[in-house]
């Protein structure tokens, strides 16, 4: 549970080193995987390759390992292009819908138990997001087909979550991470160098922001769930990442100068509400 919120607090602060970023966002995308890379390998060589699981000995055990890092890229992708065709409160609540999928996902596909009480749990911490962007209002404004991106987007992140859920029984957490980072790598590329001119800082200031995004929220936040989703089910799992636009709200205002009014410290409070409603479910 530590692991997670630690993870969720990470990630939270991934809109911060985005909007700081001097490189467009496709290829802060980019960096934010291939830099993570750096600290993911040297952790792995400096306990000389030792790993607490097996090893892939199968096509089909390499093709789970890359599907997490497709399912990313994917997210990632979308998620950006989204910001570019409707509103950011729009594009922002819609991609967290991930934990609805989630739910729905495990018990459709794997018959995973969802009791009522969690189901409260999971309609009040969305509502909590809704509030925390604005409330219905925050609909308007939007385009239907960056809002529709946005919703493709929670998808794919869903699809990540349970993929690493499942594949946390059978492989550790840094191998799962370094194959789905250099995997989800590998598909931002090529889409960064079709849609963007610059893929390299200009700056040290921008190299720095995007090391902290590579560093912090990726390698940082990301190992932290994955580690997590060894112990935890993935809905609930989902669930208390909705913690991250409290986190990004919480952050802007202190190191943005963007103040948090009432209405959003309402939300915030209905999502943490939500969460421990879930988790008593």
């Amino acid at each position: 549970m530590a692991a997670l919120l630690v993870g969720g607090v990470a990630i939270g602060g991934s809109p911060i080193f985005v909007r700081l970023s001097e490189v467009g966002p496709m290829a802060t995308a980019f960096w934010r995987v291939a830099l993570a890379l750096i600290p993911l390998v040297v952790w792995s060589r400096l306990r000389n390759g030792a790993v607490d699981d097996r090893r892939p000995e199968r096509l089909s055990d390499y093709a789970l390992l890359v599907l997490p890092g497709i399912f990313l890229a994917v997210d990632l992708g979308a998620w950006h292009l989204s910001l570019a065709m409707t509103s950011v409160a729009n594009a922002t609540l819609l991609a967290n819908l991930a934990p609805v999928f989630v739910t729905l996902a495990s018990w459709a596909l794997f018959r995973a138990p969802v009791s009522g009480l969690f189901v409260v749990g999971l309609g009040t911490a969305v509502a909590g997001v809704v509030v925390l962007k604005g409330g219905p209002n925050s609909f308007h404004g939007g385009e239907l087909t960056g809002d529709a991106i946005a919703i493709v987007a929670a998808m794919f992140y869903a699809g990540y979550i349970l993929a690493i859920g499942r594949l946390r029984s059978r492989f550790g957490t840094n191998r799962i991470m370094i194959w789905s980072t250099a995997s989800a790598a590998v598909c931002i590329l090529p889409m960064t160098l079709m849609t963007e001119a610059a893929l390299f800082a200009p700056s040290a200031f921008g190299w720095a922001m995007l090391i902290g995004l590579a560093f912090v929220s990726h390698a940082g936040g990301q190992v932290a769930i994955t580690y997590a989703l060894a112990y935890l089910p993935p809905a609930f799992s989902s669930l208390t990442l909705l913690l991250q636009p409290v986190v990004a709200a919480a952050l802007a205002w202190g190191l943005l100068g963007e103040p948090v009014g009432f209405i959003q410290a309402v939300g915030g409070a209905i999502v943490l509400i939500g969460i421990l409603i879930a988790r008593r479910g």
